[in-house]
């Protein structure tokens, strides 16, 4: 029976790799933005590999926190916070100083219509922080989707590749790397680009987009006909133990599972869980948003969760009734209206 209490604790649960790691990362950490979707959990799993190491090390969140009940977990877990609005002037001269920074601020749900503060915090709130952590080592969090729609049969796009950012928010998503970059070049920072593909947490998640317009028998459009995916706890762990991995200049990161995976087969294998027949609008593209994360999978192993595992845990959730964060990841958009 899935609790929201077993949903964290399992995000939460630090793997051998990361214990080890995190022993390795000299110093505190500190968290900008960590009041959303994924920073509670990550600073909480950081927390909890620090004790299993058996260092003592201040794991530092900071959000303005709008969701109270992610303040009371952190603080339960010996997470330290900090409540701030990064945009107000000043603000992050009131941090304190730390050696490690995992950089997650930043907005993507309701651009459209709010592009000026879209860009605010996707490139001018970076530019702040570059300088104001130049001596620090950041994992920067970015997105797969700053690359070009490619055809499926290319196995995805590689580090290498040049983006080709459709939108303003890929736009922004952009200019957050290259401001950071910028940093990295002028400074001598440490940086690590994030570029994440759909985690998966069972709240929300392209999984979640998926299962929920089965269940309740919704259409579902073909046409981004492919996507990666991988565990929300696994990604955490990739971005703490990333902070080893940063250099200058910065260094590019796709951070996502092995597969590409279909959106028609996930829906059927969703009906199967379900007892219903998925329903369909479009058809497939050649192309779609994939990427590459065989650099990924070098430097820290295949995830712990395999995809089989995530679909039977999303089935689970939604059957049983399971909280949504009403956070839809837009994985059919194909020109970049988020």
């Amino acid at each position: 029976m899935w609790t929201e209490e077993k949903l964290d604790q399992l995000l939460a649960t630090p793997s051998e790799g990361l214990i080890a790691d995190i022993a390795k990362i000299q110093g505190d950490i500190m968290i900008l933005g960590a009041g959303g979707k994924m920073g509670p959990t990550l600073a909480i799993l950081a927390k909890n590999a620090a004790k299993a190491a058996g260092i003592d090390k201040k794991i530092i969140a900071v959000s303005r926190f709008s969701d109270a009940s992610a303040l009371e977990l952190l603080h339960e877990n010996g997470v330290e916070t900090i409540s701030s609005d990064l945009m107000l002037a000043g603000a992050l001269d009131r941090l304190p100083d730390c050696p490690n920074i995992i950089y997650m601020a930043g907005r993507k749900f309701g651009t459209d219509g709010q592009e000026p503060l879209t860009w605010s915090m996707n490139a001018w709130l970076p530019t702040l922080v570059a300088e104001r952590y130049r001596e620090s080592s950041i994992v920067v969090f970015s997105s797969g989707n700053i690359y070009p729609i490619v055809p499926v049969a290319t196995g995805g796009v590689s580090e290498s590749a040049r983006p080709c950012p459709i939108g303003e928010y890929t736009q922004s998503v952009l200019a957050r790397e290259r401001l950071f970059e910028y940093g990295s070049m002028h400074y001598g920072t440490k940086v690590l680009l994030y570029r994440l593909n759909y985690a998966i947490a069972l709240r929300y998640g392209v999984l979640y987009d998926i299962a929920s317009k089965v269940y309740a028998e919704q259409e579902i459009a073909l046409e981004n006909g492919c996507f990666n995916c991988i565990w929300q706890g696994d990604a955490n762990e990739i971005a703490i133990r990333s902070l080893l991995h940063a250099e200058s200049p910065a260094k590019k990161l796709n951070v996502t599972g092995p597969e590409i995976v279909g959106v028609r087969w996930a829906a059927e294998e969703f009906g199967k869980r379900f007892g219903k027949t998925p329903r369909f609008t479009g058809t497939e593209c050649s192309d779609s948003y994939v990427v590459n994360a065989a650099e990924c999978a070098g430097l820290f192993g295949y995830p712990r969760v395999s995809l089989r595992q995530m679909i039977d845990w999303q089935a689970e959730w939604i059957l049983e009734g399971g909280r949504a964060l009403g956070k839809p990841t837009h994985f059919e958009e194909r020109k970049g209206s988020y």
